[in-house]
């Protein structure tokens, strides 16, 4: 099993960072452009496609909640199964220059002392328009035409049990996630935005779980970073979402998941396909 102490272990020296968190070293800054096929709907639903071309030195991917276990056993299963491909393209994307920031709410204790978290604590606060919330809710305008109904969690489980937490059972982010290199470990949308202006990025993939809630709801989500006026996409092959269907709309899983997808395009910001962040532009890294 993994532990923190583990953890800390494989990384040298993490375990003394006497130097200071301020003298952390951060992801050196390349070229390379991505180019993003970007999906989005109008008012009536109707998909339209555009190219996105992001320099990897101004762009982000943040790993929303990919916890190692779940109140939700079907959620759980879920995210063990997207876990590996997450790895594999989010390996891609650190090997080109995108920034990585690990965001497993509620774990920070987990990664206390190590280069990761230090890195992200250590960026001074940066001025923003407005006071960050640390949970964005549904606008009224989307509350009354959301697509599903999770006002009961969205748990598809069999048997539902009743959780009565915190504390909460997850521990830490998945472990087929790899968090190495200049990576970042921040739950806080006030960190992760101090360090994205410190380091020049405006651009932010969003990826994990969940689609209907954390996605958009946290302090780092879709509503505030679009907000904040960075150019947002949700990553739709790596996400997913709570939803039951034994309740509105009653439809499948994956198409309940979809169809949260389909409002974020509407309402929020566009869509790509992961395997969009493996390469760059030919010529562009030269």
């Amino acid at each position: 099993m993994i532990t923190r102490r583990s953890l800390l272990a494989a990384v040298p020296g993490a375990l003394t960072l006497s130097a200071g968190p301020g003298q952390l070293p951060n992801r050196p800054k390349v070229p390379g452009v991505l180019s993003l096929r970007a999906r989005s709907r109008s008012k009536s639903g109707e998909p339209s496609e555009k190219e996105l071309r992001w320099p990897v030195a101004k762009t982000a991917i943040v790993i929303c909640d990919m916890w190692d276990t779940h109140t939700c056993s079907m959620s759980a299963q879920r995210v063990s199964l997207m876990a590996p491909r997450m790895n594999r393209i989010v390996s891609e994307a650190r090997s080109l220059g995108v920034m990585i920031i690990h965001s497993p709410s509620d774990t920070m204790k987990f990664y206390e002392g190590t280069p990761w978290r230090e890195r992200m604590k250590a960026a001074p606060k940066a001025e923003s328009p407005f006071p960050l919330l640390a949970r964005c809710p549904r606008v009224p305008e989307e509350e009354s035409g959301f697509p599903i109904d999770d006002s009961k969690g969205g748990c598809d489980d069999p048997v539902i049990r009743e959780f009565k937490g915190p504390p909460y059972p997850w521990t830490r982010e998945h472990p087929a996630i790899d968090i190495v290199g200049y990576d970042g470990i921040s739950d806080s949308g006030q960190e992760v935005y101090n360090f994205c202006k410190l380091e020049g990025i405006d651009k932010i993939v969003l990826m994990g779980v969940h689609t209907n809630i954390c996605i958009l709801n946290r302090g780092f989500g879709a509503r505030q970073m679009t907000r904040l006026g960075f150019e947002v996409v949700l990553a739709r092959d790596l996400t997913d979402a709570m939803y039951d269907p034994r309740t509105r709309p009653f439809v499948s899983h994956t198409r309940g998941t979809a169809l949260v997808i389909e409002h974020i395009e509407k309402m929020w910001c566009p869509s790509i396909s992961g395997d969009g962040l493996t390469r760059v532009v030919p010529g562009s890294a030269s």
